[in-house]
């Protein structure tokens, strides 16, 4: 196809566009973009169908980023009305499984997580499933931590007697005395309810003390348990009290190892996301009566152009569509949602509950803890990804490091500053500059300290600061969006304050050798970052860099000395021979150890005698 039959054919795809975005219905319901190709490329829902396609189609300068990409490929596009907002929730969420369209936001699926299920039978039992079904059964998680569900089923197994055989235990089969108790009835494991020795009522009540567990009522169920015991041991039955103090011992176990999160006992949950170039990854706080039983992360693909808001959004869709736990009163978000996810999600849950986007006090903290722990997951899924060979975007370290020193804007631009000298003497400083995550070599500088003498680390980084960040230096090269210096908190400070004078805002921190802490102005105390931090990478990156330049000038500085006080005060020889002898001896001292031979085949006769008879007068 030739241009004009290309343009020719994209005129009549806008032309048929504008005629289907003129019949749109204002109904909720589902869209699906396509591409020339007829493959969906997109599948979006809507709370009113043509408000939101046609804000897809507006001009190209109110588009940005993956939306604009998208438009360019979109040639046609179906909607399906549905019902309600949250049909159409719930209709989107399976289209995108099914048909993984190249635009949408991929979450990771969680299909390989365990849940716990209380099957749907007269006598429930309690197991671990990676298979979600349809059957009746009730259904706890999906845990994403297996140490956490073996704990709990321990529990579980030391508080309450719940059958672990297989056997259909129907009216009919225990009357016809069809099973035999088993070992876990002999060691008091399970009370014979295959015999009949145990009522299903009794039982039943039993799996909804279970339940109230799972769901994170601990506090009420100790408040039951205690009184059971206690009205035992008034009616004198000291065995069942006994029994039940073992019970209550354990519950009071389980309970103190849940993190108190906060003192008002309600339910909620805590959402927040972090992104990267291409990739994010949400988590989410269970917290039950004021204590966090547990967190749940949910990775994401293809988040180029997404804010993290609108990402927010989807973790908190994909977790309620699947979750199979009790609702919460409160929800803390990191962002705030926009008015139509809230409505759908409120529609979904069909329960008054309360968006709250905190910005102090405890619930702030919470979602600050939230925000780091979806920054760690983060790392650590593209830690992964490189191991593996997947492309990660090399801008990834500056992202992070924005999110860890809460910076303004990325840090395009860091420059790093180290000093060197030999107990005090040829006081050099070097400074390094990255621009995009990359080294920039055209902008490195090397300073001679002039302002003090001997050995003096704050009088070196005092000069260096003013050097570079006032006078010629300051005009010719860009201001940084971040200084980095090799030192602890006196060179961290030194620096702050000598930019202070000049009248700059330019964010420093430090990076200490011994154990790579970071320093900043405002902290009093150091922090640490994991060793597979991306942001700690680049920082290292940075420092060392920055090392070897200073290294470098001061050896080069020592060997000019060492050539004008010993080589070129030798009467004959200049800097050009003197540079030869110590190419070919390797130094000052070779030079002077070595044979007229030598000397005369690498210099000649003349110039061999004078070196010769100087070294041995």
């Amino acid at each position: 196809m030739d241009i004009q039959d290309e343009l020719a054919a994209r005129t009549d795809i806008k032309k048929a566009l504008a005629e289907k975005l003129a019949t749109l219905p204002t109904s909720p319901g589902v869209y699906q973009f396509r591409n020339a190709s007829g493959r969906v490329i997109y599948v979006g829902k809507a709370k009113n169908l043509r408000n939101r396609v046609r804000s897809y189609f507006r001009s190209a300068q109110q588009l940005y980023g993956k939306t604009l990409v998208l438009v360019t490929h979109i040639a046609d596009f179906e909607i399906i009305i549905t019902s309600s907002e949250v049909e159409a929730l719930i209709l989107e969420n399976n289209m995108i499984k099914e048909l993984k369209p190249r635009y949408n936001v991929n979450l990771k699926d969680d299909k390989t997580y365990p849940y716990l299920v209380i099957t749907n039978e007269p006598f429930p039992r309690i197991l671990i499933s990676r298979q979600r079904r349809k059957d009746g059964s009730t259904w706890f998680g999906p845990y994403t931590e297996s140490r956490q569900l073996h704990s709990i089923l321990d529990l579980i197994g030391s508080i309450f007697p719940v059958r672990s055989c297989k056997f259909r235990l129907s009216e009919e089969n225990i009357a016809a005395k069809k099973y035999k108790v088993c070992l876990d009835y002999h060691i008091h494991k399970c009370k014979g309810p295959c015999e009949g020795l145990q009522t299903e009522e009794e039982y039943l009540f039993m799996i909804e003390e279970i339940t109230r567990i799972l769901k994170g009522k601990t506090v009420t169920m100790i408040r039951s348990l205690t009184s059971t015991m206690q009205l035992y041991a008034r009616e004198l039955k000291f065995e069942q009290a006994a029994e039940i103090k073992v019970q209550l011992e354990s519950l009071k176990r389980y309970a103190e190892r849940q993190k108190v999160m906060a003192g008002d006992g309600l339910d909620r949950d805590v959402f927040a996301v972090a992104t990267g170039e291409e990739d994010g990854c949400g988590v989410i706080f269970k917290i039950r009566e004021g204590k966090l039983l547990g967190s749940q992360h949910i990775y994401m693909n293809n988040t180029a152009g997404e804010s993290d808001a609108g990402l927010q959004a989807r973790v908190m869709e994909k977790y309620y569509l699947e979750t199979l736990e009790l609702l919460p009163d409160e929800i803390l978000l990191q962002e705030p949602l926009g008015t139509d996810e809230e409505e759908m999600l409120r529609a979904f849950m069909q329960k008054a509950i309360r968006f709250v986007v905190p910005q102090i006090g405890e619930k702030a903290h919470l979602v600050e803890m939230c925000r780091q722990n979806a920054r760690h997951h983060l790392e650590e899924y593209l830690i992964q990804k490189q191991k593996r060979g997947e492309a990660v975007r090399e801008h990834y370290g500056l992202t992070a490091l924005r999110e860890l020193l809460h910076l303004p804007k990325l840090p395009q631009r860091i420059e790093c500053f180290d000093n060197s000298h030999l107990q005090g003497t040829d006081y050099v400083s070097s400074m390094v500059c990255f621009e995009k995550g990359k080294p920039k070599k055209a902008d490195y500088r090397k300073f001679k300290m002039k302002s003090f003498e001997g050995s003096d680390d704050y009088a070196a980084m005092e000069e260096v600061i003013r050097r570079r960040y006032s006078g010629s230096l300051s005009t010719t090269l860009p201001l940084p969006d971040l200084i980095v210096v090799d030192g602890g908190k006196g060179q961290v400070n030194t620096a702050f304050h000598t930019l202070n004078t000049l009248g700059l805002s330019i964010p420093v921190i430090g990076l200490a050798k011994r154990i790579e802490e970071i320093f900043t102005p405002q902290a009093s105390d150091p922090f640490n970052l994991p060793k597979t931090s991306p942001a700690l990478k680049l920082l290292q990156q940075l420092r060392d860099e920055a090392h070897r330049f200073a290294i470098t000038y001061h050896r080069q500085l020592r060997s000019e000395r060492t050539l004008k006080t010993e080589l070129t005060t030798i009467k004959g020889i200049g800097e050009k021979t003197a540079f030869m002898l110590l190419e070919r001896f390797g130094s000052v001292d070779g030079v002077a150890q070595a044979t007229l031979e030598e000397l005369t085949a690498a210099a000649g006769k003349k110039t061999a005698e004078a070196l010769y008879h100087f070294y041995r007068p």
